[in-house]
């Protein structure tokens, strides 16, 4: 089955088209979605967000809601699940949004689907352009998706919620190991003087 089968994708705004050039032309601010507000491992991380001053109000189609699937054009192509924690950020043209038949797929699925090993290879050989590779609605549409039931979706998302909240306590596992090192080499280095 084709992604375009089962969802509607749609890529971001133009940024200049609407970018407010001088003060007297502002008509709307918005939170900007940027590059650096996503990690690769498919997750919102803690930058804020960007101010975008539009020189127009802006379609409701470029912004995020609730359940929706954001994925970078460029490598590495991270895709992410929209929360009600991320609902009405202002998506760029660096981004597709897909908006997916939530009877035949889940998004957070979707998005934990596209972040796999099998999916960023098949990016790589369909990328166009030979400085910046990039991914096109085109290719997004034509890429074949195997989708479990909802019943197995469901349980591989509770496994990859279960792995994501493992690796948070082994990295503040190894930053607390990291503090304790240096307090005590610290206090160690401080008896010798």
């Amino acid at each position: 089955m084709r992604l375009g089968d089962i969802a509607e994708i749609r890529t971001g705004l133009v940024l200049t088209r609407k970018k407010a050039t001088i003060q007297y032309n502002i008509q709307a601010k918005y939170r900007l979605l940027t590059l650096k507000n996503i990690d690769e491992s498919g997750t919102f991380n803690n930058e804020s967000f960007d101010e975008f001053l539009s020189n127009d109000l802006l379609e409701k189609h470029y912004f995020t809601e609730i359940g929706d699937v954001l994925i970078r054009l460029s490598q590495p192509n991270t895709a992410v699940f929209v929360d009600e924690q991320y609902y009405g950020l202002l998506v760029p043209s660096s981004f597709a949004i897909i908006k997916v038949n939530q009877l035949m797929c889940m998004p957070e699925y979707l998005a934990w689907y596209l972040n796999s090993d099998e999916v960023k290879k098949e990016f790589e050989r369909s990328q166009a352009g030979t400085r910046i590779p990039t991914t096109n609605k085109n290719v997004l549409e034509t890429l074949q998706i195997s989708l479990a039931t909802l019943e197995k979706q469901e349980a591989i998302m509770e496994l990859f919620k279960l792995h994501q909240k493992e690796k948070a306590l082994y990295i503040k596992l190894i930053q607390e190991k990291e503090h304790w090192f240096k307090a005590l080499s610290k206090k160690i280095t401080e008896g010798l003087y």
